[in-house]
């Protein structure tokens, strides 16, 4: 389980971003934040990761304190991480970059399953670098890929949606559904997109850096969208 308590981050000009944001992530939840752009969803998400330190607050994960931890110490408790812009890796090729998320070296059928799971073909893609030559939905579905085959108990998404056409964004919504439904750990992404809003079992709003609303999805979501147009406080955009 993972719990904010009372967390708050000022940016570097004296903003403030986050003002004493606290929620629980529950074990083998799918659980999405939302809410306007600027409201302090990504760098919720960078907190949780450990690439970023908040000023005040608590962060706990599995009854131990990571408030202090740096992103690799956060990693080796069990918390996965894709970014908004997946990381391009010159010279370094997909098998290698799965197998270096594993931890271990993967044979044939385990580097064919985990690109299966996101829709890649093992013969078209093992053994390609991972660089400009990939399109995004490509590259984004190679990122997920990696977190999943880390087997975290904490995957954090970070609008996978960004960057990819429909086609891929379809394929995402299928392996967060499929995840989510075989509760292989918990799941944390960042997303304005209600068709992810939709498989979630809990959904928290954060605006103008608070937590404005939390609760499960049947709770939240009718009042987020009102015929077929977004409330204020969370945009609905297109896919």
């Amino acid at each position: 389980m993972l719990e904010l308590k009372n967390i708050s981050w000022k940016a570097e000009d004296g903003a403030d971003i986050l003002k004493d944001v606290s929620f629980v992530v529950p074990d083998n939840k799918f659980v999405v934040i939302t809410g306007p752009n600027g409201g302090g969803k990504t760098t919720t998400a960078k907190l949780i990761a450990g690439l970023m330190a908040p000023t005040s607050g608590q962060i706990i994960f599995d009854g131990t304190d990571i408030t202090k931890l740096g992103a690799t110490e956060r990693a080796k408790t069990g918390i996965g991480y894709a970014f908004q812009q997946p990381v391009r890796f010159k010279g370094i090729t997909v098998r290698e970059l799965i197998e270096m998320a594993a931890g271990k070296a993967l044979n044939e059928a385990d580097i064919c399953h985990a690109l299966t799971e996101v829709g890649l073909c093992a013969n078209e893609y093992a053994d390609r670098e991972v660089n400009a030559s990939l399109s995004g939905g490509e590259i984004k579905r190679i990122e997920i890929a990696t977190v999943l085959a880390r087997h975290t108990e904490l995957s954090v998404f970070d609008e996978p949606e960004a960057g990819i056409d429909l086609w891929s964004f379809t394929n995402l919504i299928e392996i967060f559904t499929r995840h989510r439904e075989s509760r292989k750990g918990s799941m944390l992404v960042v997303s304005h997109q209600e068709r992810l809003l939709n498989i979630a079992d809990e959904i928290i709003v954060i605006a103008d850096g608070k937590v404005t609303k939390q609760g499960t999805r049947e709770e939240i979501l009718p009042t987020l969208f009102t015929t077929g147009k977004a409330c204020k406080s969370c945009p609905k955009q297109g896919n």
